[in-house]
C-alpha cells in the first residue's frame, strides 16, 4: 500500500500473488497518493486512477495483473520454489527473467465481483471534473442501479478529507501529462506543503484518527468540499520557499508504463 507501492511498481518485473493487497488511502489520512503515485494512477485504464485515489479501495493481486500493475501472477505458496528457480539463472537478461515467470506464472481471471466488470461506471462517474460533480454521478448511479460498490464509494469518499480529495484528484490528473521524475519532484512540493500546516492541519489530525488514538473521527479543516477554496489547492501545487531544497534525483532510469 501507498509507498509500498511506490517503490515497487518501477520495476521492470512486479510479481502478485493470492495474498497481494493494493491500495492508495493517503485521503484518509488527510495527505496524498505519493511516491509516484501520480503517474503509475494516471496512467491506469481510463479513469481508475482518479477511482483510487479518492476512494482508496483495494485491488487484489489477480486486478493487480489485469490492470498492468502486476507483469506476473503466482499462488503465494510458490514464491521460494520460484526464488530458487531465478537463482539458478546465470544471466540478467530481462528476457530471459520475463520468460522463466511466464513459463511458471498462475493463469488468472478476475471473478464477477472484479472492479474489472464495473469500468464503465466508473469512467463515467470518475472522468467528471470536479470532486463534487463525481459524487453526484455516484450517487445518480447509485440510484439507478442500487450496486454496493457505487454505496461505498460514496462512503469513502465522504469519509475522506475534503482538502486532500480535491489535491488529489488534481494531482493524478496533471500526473498524465508528466514524467515520472517530474510527478516525483511535484509530489515532494506538494508532501512539504501538507507537512508545513500552512493551509490545513488535516494530516496530523488523520494520522491522529486513524493511526494512533484510533478513534476513526478525524476532524477535517475544512470541514467539507464546499469550504475547499481554490488557492487552498493551489498552495500545494506552488514551489518552495528559497529555503527549501528542491528534490534531485540520483538516476535516470526508465521509466514504468513508457
Amino acid at each position: 500500500m501507498g509507498g509500498g507501492g511506490g517503490v515497487s511498481i518501477p520495476g521492470t518485473f512486479r510479481i502478485a500473488t493470492d495474498r497481494t493487497v493494493f491500495s492508495t488511502p493517503e485521503v484518509h489520512i488527510g495527505f496524498h497518493p505519493d511516491a509516484g503515485a501520480s503517474f503509475y494512477l494516471s496512467h491506469l485504464p481510463g479513469y481508475l486512477g482518479e477511482y483510487l485515489a479518492l476512494t482508496g479501495e483495494r485491488l487484489n493481486g489477480v486486478d493487480m495483473l489485469a490492470f498492468g500493475l502486476a507483469t506476473h501472477f503466482f499462488m503465494n505458496a510458490k514464491l521460494n520454489w520460484i526464488d530458487e528457480r531465478l537463482a539458478k539463472l546465470v544471466t540478467d537478461d530481462p528476457s530471459v527473467i520475463d520468460s522463466t515467470l511466464a513459463q511458471y506464472g498462475d493463469i488468472v481471471y478476475p471473478d464477477n465481483r472484479s472492479i474489472v466488470h464495473r469500468m464503465e461506471a466508473i469512467n463515467n462517474c470518475f472522468g467528471r471534473e470536479t470532486v463534487e460533480e463525481i459524487l453526484d454521478a455516484l450517487e445518480g448511479e447509485a440510484s439507478r442501479t442500487n450496486q454496493d460498490w457505487c454505496t461505498s464509494a460514496i462512503k469513502k469518499i465522504k469519509e475522506a478529507s475534503p482538502l486532500s480529495l480535491k489535491i488529489a484528484l488534481r494531482s493524478v490528473r496533471e500526473g498524465r501529462f508528466q514524467t515520472l521524475d517530474e510527478c516525483l519532484i511535484r509530489e515532494y512540493r506538494m508532501s512539504l506543503h501538507h507537512i508545513s500546516r500552512a493551509v490545513s492541519n488535516d494530516f496530523c489530525e488523520g494520522v491522529r484518527a486513524k493511526l494512533v488514538v484510533k478513534d476513526i473521527a478525524p476532524k477535517w479543516d475544512p470541514p467539507a468540499l464546499e469550504h475547499v477554496s481554490d488557492d487552498m489547492v493551489d498552495h500545494h501545487f506552488s514551489q518552495l520557499g528559497e529555503f527549501e531544497p528542491v528534490l534531485k534525483l540520483p538516476t535516470h532510469l526508465r521509466e514504468a508504463f513508457i
